[in-house]
């Protein structure tokens, strides 16, 4: 979700370099009489180091290696005619495309380092091709597969011929974690083993369209977002987020103002996460919420998109998709990495 690839369409969702900082303005927060805790706004917000991943033209959802050297990422470079499945080195090295069939979305490195899961229509050409980046029009026969890191020895997991994606997986490997939609058009998250088995429905609210979801360190919960179906076509949708265990109990609606509350990912520690709010009248900007106290900090301060945070597996990076110094008119997003690791997010307390 978060397989939400274009900046024009992202934009349409709403309700809706860089200096270094060492003294981040954390944002003070105060306890609401809805009792969310809600950030106070802040004037100014000097940004952790952050740094352009080369050779990356237009890409977004990038998700790390085990190793953080390397990440995943959809792309649509060059001439290509859609977004695929790419890898390449933080350093902009060793760029590859591993899929060039259909039109792809979110992917992810297995924890293991040994293998890829991503999202294709591939085998399904012939069904309605829809479109990622619209709720009402999800393409049709999008599937899950797992490779090998060269985009070799495909094996297909899904057979739905609905919309299998948004997947994710648990960091002991054991568990995968998708959205799929049914014949009412209601999507719910679902998991199932690494090779495709055991699959099983978790969450089953025929008014909430759930995606984007991660497991986190815990391999027990699972954080993602969610908006109403009846909302759908609305001036104004609100986007919230949720936690729930594996199991499908203990939903927990974990976001409550008014507004969007978008593209969660955890840190490490197994108490903070990133996600994306709007600042008016159309800013996307880069949170970071401790699931525990509520308190949260502002990330990313740009006039431009700023979105898809993703942590490297040691907390002390996070990945993230930007459309800022593109030249007027370019909504393109590049590749960014932020330097975190004074936030000291890497280990589970």
């Amino acid at each position: 979700m978060n397989n939400i690839l274009k900046f024009s369409i992202v934009l349409g969702l709403s309700t809706m370099v860089m200096a270094s900082c060492t003294d981040n303005k954390k944002e003070k927060v105060e306890q609401a009489d809805n009792n969310e805790v809600v950030a106070k706004k802040v004037e100014e917000v000097k940004e952790f180091p952050i740094t352009k991943i080369p050779n990356v033209t237009n890409g977004a959802e990038a998700y790390f290696s085990p190793d953080g050297k390397a990440i995943i990422f959809n792309g649509k470079m060059g001439k290509d005619s859609t977004h695929y499945v790419y890898t390449v080195n933080i350093d902009g090295t060793d760029l590859k495309k591993i899929n060039g069939i259909g039109d792809d979305a979110c992917s992810h490195y297995t924890p293991d380092g040994k293998n890829l899961i991503w999202t294709s229509t591939r085998d399904n050409l012939d069904m309605h091709r829809g479109n990622y980046s619209d709720p009402k029009d999800y393409p049709q026969g999008a599937e899950l597969y797992m490779s090998d890191l060269n985009g070799g020895n495909i094996v297909r997991l899904t057979n739905n011929k609905k919309y299998d994606a948004e997947v994710g997986i648990s960091p002991n490997g054991k568990i995968i974690l998708f959205s799929r939609q049914n014949d009412k058009n209601e999507i719910d998250l679902w998991t199932m083993n690494p090779d495709g088995s055991g699959q099983k429905q978790i969450t089953f609210t025929p008014d909430l369209q759930e995606g984007g979801a991660f497991i986190m360190g815990d391999n027990t919960t699972i954080l993602y977002r969610a908006w109403k179906k009846s909302e759908e076509g609305q001036d104004k949708k609100d986007m919230h987020l949720f936690t729930v265990d594996v199991d499908g109990k203990n939903m927990k609606q974990i976001s409550h103002k008014s507004g969007t509350h978008w593209a969660p990912f955890p840190a490490p520690d197994g108490d903070h996460f990133a996600y994306v709010t709007v600042f008016p009248p159309h800013n996307y900007e880069i949170m970071l919420r401790s699931l525990k106290t509520g308190e949260e900090q502002r990330l990313t301060n740009n006039k431009g998109f700023d979105g898809f945070p993703a942590f490297s597996p040691d907390g002390k990076t996070i990945s993230f998709s930007s459309s800022r110094n593109n030249e007027k008119g370019n909504r393109s997003l590049k590749l960014y990495t932020m330097d975190v690791s004074s936030l000291n997010l890497g280990e589970i307390k």
